[in-house]
């Protein structure tokens, strides 16, 4: 679905993803869509090597992002989101090829992921407020086959998912159990986003 067309003074989502659009147009949110070019990957080493968690991380980039677009433009609310894998501790990126899909997947096979999100609302450069919320998915025993047969009707769309699947298409099919909120699980803590929304008068109380 694509994203509604804001007003020079609505919410900016700083992100093209297909997920968070989809959660904010069901929603009834209007919005603008302007993807945020922060460096990730940089990002993301830079607080491994200083010892940050994945909730600390995801929590970073999503600043990150709502920061970098409101920087561009001054007077508008935005709202920047990001969410991190990880097993063990140990953090997964999104997959680089189907090959790396593939051995992602492999690494999920019967044990328990770990989905930290979290969402940011900045103005004028500054950060107004923020959440986060995570996710526990255990994974089921995972098949060649059914890999092989799951990336031949996932891949490519999956390649921009960390998890390495959208839980309202196929991915479902990966998990015995989920934890957490829904919404979470698709990218973003939606509900209360929804309350910062209302809290600084972007959308109705």
């Amino acid at each position: 679905m694509m994203p509604q067309t804001a007003q020079a003074t609505g919410l900016i989502l700083a992100s093209q993803s297909l997920s968070r659009c989809a959660m904010l147009d069901a929603a009834g949110v209007t919005y603008e869509a302007i993807p945020a070019h922060v460096d990730e990957a940089a990002l993301t080493a830079a607080l491994l090597v200083k010892g940050q968690g994945s909730r600390e991380i995801a929590r970073a980039l999503a600043t990150a992002k709502a920061l970098h677009v409101s920087a561009a433009n001054p007077g508008r609310v935005v709202l920047g989101s990001d969410s991190i894998v990880s097993l063990d501790g140990a953090l997964f990126e999104k997959p680089r090829s189907r090959d790396d899909a593939a051995a992602h997947l492999r690494a999920f096979s019967g044990r328990l992921m770990l989905l930290d999100s979290a969402a940011v609302l900045a103005r004028d450069g500054v950060v107004i407020d923020w959440t986060s919320d995570d996710a526990r998915l255990e994974v089921r025993a995972l098949s060649e086959d059914f890999i092989t047969t799951y990336l031949d009707a996932e891949w490519p769309a999956i390649a921009a998912c960390v998890g390495c699947f959208r839980i309202e298409a196929r991915g479902v099919q990966l998990f015995e159990r989920i934890t957490g909120s829904h919404f979470t699980v698709l990218g973003m803590p939606l509900l209360p986003v929804l309350g910062f929304l209302r809290r600084h008068g972007v959308i109705g109380v």
